[in-house]
């Protein structure tokens, strides 16, 4: 059976098997994820396994069309937000990193690291305040276009815009003091 018909299967039924099914698929994929962010084993393994719970829940109120990008956008979104918890701040700048920048995906050390962050929260602070607030609210407090409309008052097509041209002034941004 497809994902999509699998998706299909658990939210008209809630059957733990058929999400157990889909999730087997991708469960190496969701902990090679945990892993790249994370950096520790132990963390990843239980990382996983609060994906699964979280899919769960979510699955069943999203409209998803591709699971396995889907899911992947879920894992590195728990992951980072994790990291904020535990870091604070500072992680709150790699949480962008959502935006798929054009920083490097394996830094090499953590100074480097520090580096690129430092860059991309320079970028975002040059976005306008309409760009940066819908920026920041999307990616690091993962708020919903609707939410963000609610918000801010700007109506959902000038979030979604707010959000999209910040993305792309963000990368270009980076582009070009990298």
């Amino acid at each position: 059976m497809q994902d999509i018909e699998l998706v299909r299967r658990y939210k008209e039924s809630g059957d733990m098997d058929v999400l157990g099914v889909l999730f087997g698929r991708y469960m190496s994929l969701v902990y090679g994820v945990c892993l790249k962010y994370l950096k520790d084993r132990e963390e990843s393994k239980d990382a996983v396994m609060q994906v699964f719970e979280k899919l769960a829940q979510t699955l069943r109120t999203h409209e998803v069309t591709w699971f396995k990008s889907w899911l992947y956008a879920t894992a590195r979104n728990h992951c980072l937000m994790q990291l904020r918890a535990k870091k604070g701040q500072n992680v709150e700048i790699s949480e962008t990193l959502v935006m798929e920048s054009t920083l490097s995906e394996h830094p090499e050390d953590g100074q480097e690291q520090e580096e690129n962050l430092a860059k991309l929260e320079k970028c975002l602070e040059r976005l306008n305040q309409e760009q940066q607030q819908c920026v920041r609210l999307f990616f690091l407090q993962q708020k919903s276009y609707r939410q963000i409309s609610d918000a801010t008052g700007f109506d959902f097509n000038q979030v979604k815009s707010h959000i999209q041209n910040g993305k792309r002034n963000l990368k270009n941004c980076v582009e070009r003091n990298g």
